[in-house]
């Protein structure tokens, strides 16, 4: 088990320069991708944090830290 998986907020994807509605978006579309891959847990509306590495794989591109 990987206990070194890093997570991240929309708050943080407007930190790195995105707007706020975008780093939204990216956070809902990856919830929805972690829920088709049968991570029921982002099916919650409350729960705002997504892997770092799911957010890379919508993105297409490595985020810097």
């Amino acid at each position: 088990m990987n206990n070194n998986i890093r997570i991240i907020t929309y708050n943080d994807l407007v930190k790195i320069g995105f707007a706020k509605a975008t780093a939204q978006q990216i956070i809902r579309q990856t919830k929805l991708s972690m829920v088709k891959q049968g991570y029921t847990i982002y099916n919650n509306r409350r729960l705002g944090t997504v892997p770092t590495d799911a957010v890379e794989k919508i993105l297409g591109f490595k985020l810097h830290e």
